[in-house]
C-alpha cells in the first residue's frame, strides 16, 4: 500500500533536516513547499490526503492559507502547528474548516498522532465518496459499509441476486431491510422491472389483502372501480413484502398458495391470474418465535426463507459509522444545494461511540438534524447532533484473583503497573490480529492513545 501523501507548508525549511521531524513524518509521502503559491500548485497537480502547515509565514495569514486550500479541496484536512498561535486564532481557524490547530503545549507526538487521525479520516471519507459514485456494481451503493458483516451480506446478495428464490430478510428495525431488498433487485435479471413494496402493518386485513391480489368493481363496500393489486403490478419484477410477522393468520394462507402456484384470483372475481413474480419478505421480529406462538404459519415460514439474510445491527458494524456519516452528508448536502459539511474530530469520536438503539436510519436522522442546525456553519459539532460530549465507552469487568503468595518486601509499584499494562495492550493486540484499531476498540480507548502507549512502553514499532 502507498504511503499517505503530506503536503508540507513551511517558511522554515531548515527544520526539515531534524531528527525529530524526520521521525514525525518518517511514514508519510511529504512534498514541501515555503510558500502558498507553490501549495496551491503541489496540490493542483497532485491528489494529497493531508496538509501540514507549519509555523507562521511572512506574506500570508492563516486563514488566507485554509481557504486557498479549500478552494481546491474542500475536504482536505489542513493541520496547523505553530508555537506562536493564540487560542483565538484556533479556534478562528478551527470554525473556519481547519482539521486541528496544534500550539505552544503540544509535542511532536502530538502532531504526529493528529496526521493519523486526519488520514484515517481521509480514507473513510474518499471510501464513502467513491462508492457513492461506484458503477461497477450498482446495488452495492445501497450497502454502505466495509465492515465484515455488511461484506458478508454483499457476498450473499452477489450469489442469490440471478436467482429466482425467495429471500427472507430479518433485522432490527432501521438496519436498512429495504435497502437490502432493492440491491437483491437490482442484481438479479428484473432489475428494468418494477420493484414493488408494501408494508403488510400499514392496513387492516380486508384492504390489505386487496392490495395484495386486487379486486373487480364491487367486490366490497367502497370498490367504485377494478384495481390491480401489487402481485399484478409486480408481474416480471420483484414483490417486497415489509413486516411479513405481523401479516394476519388468515391471509397468510392464501399468501402461501400463491408463493406455491405462483396465481391468484383477484377479490370478487373467479378469474385465474398467473404472474411471474419474485418475492422477498423482511421481518424486525423472530419469525420462528411467532411459529411456536401459532401467529405466523410454519409452512409460509419455509416457503420464505429459501435464502436467509441476516441484516447487523449497527453496534456490530461501528467501524462503518465514519463511512456512513460522509455518505448521508454527501447524499443530504447535494439534496438541499448547500455546500458539503464537514466533521469536527470530537464530533466524529461522539458518532463512533454511540450505540444507535434505532440504528442506521437513527443515524442519518441525526446528519440530517445536524445539517439543518449547523446553518451557514460548514464543520458539524456534538451539539449539533444533540450530543453534549463523546459517550462514555462500555466496562467490562474483569476478574483479577489475589496472588496466592505474598508480596515480597519491596514492590516497585509504578513497575508493576507499567508491565501489567503493557501486557493488556500486547493480548489486545494479539486477539485482534496486530490491528491497533480493533485492539482500541477491545479496551474502550482511541487508537491514537493505544499508539501513545505503545510508543511510551516501546513494545512495538509503529
Amino acid at each position: 500500500m502507498p504511503s499517505p501523501k503530506i503536503l508540507w507548508i513551511t517558511y522554515d525549511t531548515s527544520v526539515q533536516s531534524e531528527k525529530e521531524w524526520q521521525a514525525v513524518l518518517a511514514e508519510f509521502e511529504v512534498s514541501s513547499t515555503a510558500t502558498l503559491a507553490g501549495a496551491q500548485t503541489a496540490l493542483a497537480g497532485e491528489d494529497m490526503d493531508c496538509a501540514l502547515v507549519h509555523g507562521p509565514m511572512p506574506d500570508d495569514d492563516r486563514l488566507r492559507i485554509l481557504e486557498a486550500l479549500h478552494d481546491i479541496d474542500p475536504v482536505l484536512p489542513v493541520v496547523f502547528f505553530d508555537l506562536e498561535m493564540t487560542a483565538a486564532e484556533a479556534v478562528r481557524l478551527h470554525r473556519s474548516g481547519a482539521y486541528n490547530c496544534l500550539g505552544l503545549r503540544d509535542s511532536l507526538d502530538a502532531v504526529r498522532d493528529c496526521l493519523e487521525r486526519a488520514l484515517e479520516d481521509r480514507r473513510c471519507q474518499g471510501r464513502a465518496h467513491r462508492r457513492f459514485l461506484a458503477a461497477r456494481e450498482p446495488w452495492r451503493e445501497a450497502l454502505v459499509g466495509e465492515s465484515l458483516a455488511m461484506q458478508r451480506v454483499a457476498d450473499t446478495i452477489r450469489l442469490v441476486g440471478p436467482r429466482r428464490c425467495t429471500v427472507l430478510i430479518q433485522g432490527e428495525s432501521g438496519t436498512g431491510k429495504e435497502l437490502a431488498a432493492r440491491a437483491i433487485h437490482l442484481a438479479s435479471p428484473r432489475a428494468n422491472q418494477n420493484m414493488v413494496a408494501i408494508n403488510c402493518t400499514a392496513l387492516p386485513e380486508h384492504l390489505l389483502e386487496a392490495e395484495l391480489f386486487g379486486h373487480v368493481k364491487g367486490a366490497f363496500t367502497g370498490a367504485v372501480n377494478a384495481r390491480m393489486g401489487r402481485f399484478e403490478q409486480a408481474h416480471k419484477g420483484t414483490l417486497f413484502l415489509d413486516e411479513i410477522g405481523d401479516m394476519p393468520i388468515e391471509l397468510q394462507a392464501k399468501l402461501l398458495r400463491v408463493l406455491q402456484d405462483r396465481e391468484f384470483q383477484r377479490l370478487g372475481s373467479s378469474e385465474t391470474i398467473k404472474v411471474d413474480v419474485r418475492v422477498i419478505a423482511a421481518s424486525n421480529v423472530n419469525l420462528l418465535e411467532r411459529v411456536r406462538q401459532g401467529r405466523f404459519r410454519e409452512d409460509l415460514y419455509y416457503r420464505l426463507n429459501v435464502v436467509p439474510l441476516q441484516l447487523p445491527a449497527l453496534r456490530e458494524r461501528d467501524g462503518d459509522v465514519p463511512l456512513l456519516v460522509y455518505h448521508f452528508i454527501k447524499k443530504i448536502c447535494l439534496q438541499e444545494g448547500i455546500p458539503l459539511r464537514r466533521l469536527a474530530p470530537e464530533t466524529l469520536d461522539s458518532l463512533k461511540q454511540c450505540s444507535w438503539p434505532g440504528n442506521v436510519r437513527q443515524l442519518e436522522n441525526s446528519v440530517e438534524m445536524a445539517i439543518a442546525l449547523s446553518g451557514e456553519r460548514d464543520i458539524l459539532y456534538p451539539r449539533d447532533l444533540g450530543m453534549a460530549e463523546a459517550a462514555a465507552p462500555k466496562v467490562v469487568s474483569i476478574d483479577f484473583r489475589a496472588p496466592s503468595a505474598q508480596l515480597p518486601q519491596a514492590v516497585n509499584f509504578d513497575a508493576a503497573v507499567t508491565q501489567f499494562q503493557l501486557s493488556m495492550l500486547q493480548q489486545a493486540l494479539s486477539q485482534t490480529g496486530g490491528n491497533k484499531t480493533a485492539a482500541a476498540e477491545l479496551l474502550g480507548m482511541k487508537r491514537t492513545t493505544l499508539i501513545m502507549k505503545l510508543r511510551n512502553f516501546e513494545a512495538v514499532a509503529v
